[in-house]
């Protein structure tokens, strides 16, 4: 189990990595400071505390989910889905500020990971808790994003 725990970090952490290097100035730059922004937009480092919970628990998550199931293929080109999913998001947004093409992959991470919530919470029972996080923040960055696309 710990090992793959460690496995799904790594994974999870270069994705954030990963996405983060295409972020380029992100959040202090000057084309998203002049965005309109939702009233609920959260400071700065919400975003980086945020992420950093998500994906331990993701990690875990995905351990507890790995175990459980007794096909592999489907849970890794889901999972491949995802980690494509969540690394184009900040390219797609802060790289070439293609906002409405943003909230079509963050609706799609979205949709994605609502089923792996829904999808698997009877074979997984409480376990499922630990990608709850993942859902909650991205319904929230789901609506910031549409805030911006709606009011720019």
């Amino acid at each position: 189990m710990l090992l793959r725990v460690v496995i799904f970090l790594i994974l999870n952490f270069s994705a954030l990595a990963i996405g983060g290097f295409f972020t380029g100035a992100g959040v202090p730059s000057e084309w998203y400071a002049e965005l309109n922004k939702a009233p609920w937009t959260p400071p700065g480092w919400v975003f980086g505390a945020a992420w950093t919970t998500i994906m331990v628990c993701y990690s875990i998550f995905m351990a507890f989910l790995w175990k459980q199931l007794p096909s592999k293929k489907w849970l890794i080109t889901l999972y491949a889905f995802q980690w494509i999913l969540n690394v184009s998001w900040n390219p797609a947004f802060f790289y070439a500020h293609q906002v409405a093409l943003g909230l079509l992959l963050i609706t799609s991470l979205t949709l994605l990971i609502g089923y792996y919530f829904f999808g698997h919470i009877e074979k997984l029972k409480w376990k499922t808790i630990f990608v709850l996080p993942y859902l909650v923040w991205l319904l929230i960055a789901t609506s910031l994003n549409g805030y911006i696309l709606m009011y720019n």
